[in-house]
């Protein structure tokens, strides 16, 4: 039995993902900075009869994620599937006339480096394996830049460039890199971005193995 990775989990679409891959049969580790939180989880996931486990890490803290994800490996299996979907901080989002150099510094290790160390620490036992799944979940201004948010526009630019260019350099590996974009807000019962309906969005892309860059629903014009 392999296990699935949710980087940044929590009670939306962490959980809800946690739930999909958990029923399909993956041991789920629930990776994020609240073991609180990890704890109300694995109590909801027990309940359904699924594996899970709480990992404490902060996504700018390199030497806690390393940590955290070959812990996980250790104790549940071999990590197959990593999500990276950790919601940016509230201060990553300025305007871009207000934006300064510094100001880049945490969403640039938030969005591009924490994908990067989640990566290189999940890809050898992916690489043991024979086969792996890389996800990476971003909002609309991964592709649309928006002048309101720059310091998350210009981050979240760079991890989508860094998944396409591993989508190339693992696909003979059989290790499969997609992205989905969720233009607006995760919303419970909305018909395409409620936590349940990405969580099963996340899943085909898992299993079907299909393209890169997929979108929740069409980008607003």
């Amino acid at each position: 039995m392999t296990t699935v990775a949710l980087i940044g989990a929590g009670p939306g679409l962490g959980l809800a993902a946690a739930r999909r891959f958990g029923t399909a049969g993956h041991r789920v580790a629930l990776v994020s900075r609240s073991a609180q939180r990890q704890d109300t989880l694995v109590a909801a996931l027990a309940a359904e009869n699924i594996e899970a486990r709480g990992f404490t890490a902060d996504v700018l803290d390199a030497a806690s994620l390393t940590a955290a994800l070959d812990e996980a490996a250790d104790a549940l299996g071999p990590v197959e599937i990593l999500q990276f979907s950790p919601v940016p901080r509230g201060d990553f989002m300025k305007p871009v006339l207000d934006t300064t150099p510094t100001d880049l510094d945490d969403p640039l290790a938030f969005s591009v480096k924490g994908p990067m160390i989640c990566v290189n620490a999940v890809l050898p036992g992916m690489r043991k394996l024979g086969r792996g799944t890389l996800l990476f979940v971003n909002g609309g201004s991964a592709v649309r830049p928006n002048p309101n948010v720059a310091g998350t526009s210009i981050a979240f630019a760079a991890e989508s460039a860094y998944a396409h260019m591993l989508h190339s350099a693992l696909a003979d590996e059989n290790i499969h890199v997609a992205q989905l974009i969720v233009p607006g807000a995760i919303r419970p019962g909305a018909e395409h971005s409620s936590p349940q309906v990405l969580a099963e969005r996340l899943y085909a892309m898992h299993t079907e193995r299909d393209g890169f860059r997929h979108y929740a629903e069409p980008m607003p014009t």
